[in-house]
């Protein structure tokens, strides 16, 4: 089921995973020309193994 807009009555969802999404997420994360994002948090290829944030690749300051 794909979002299509303010006067539909259907709820955004991902492409990917098909998991629930808010309108604001889709605001801001989708791309203009779509109505609906192609992936989201509770996309299961986004968990990492082990479920920990990975170290920074770079030194900060």
């Amino acid at each position: 089921m794909k979002f299509r807009g303010p006067a539909d009555s259907t709820m955004p969802e991902c492409l990917n995973c098909g998991e629930f999404v808010t309108e604001q997420y889709v605001r801001v994360f989708a791309p203009t020309e779509m109505g609906t994002v192609r992936v989201c948090p509770s996309c299961p290829d986004m968990i990492r193994e082990g479920s920990e944030v990975r170290e920074a690749k770079s030194s900060r300051q």
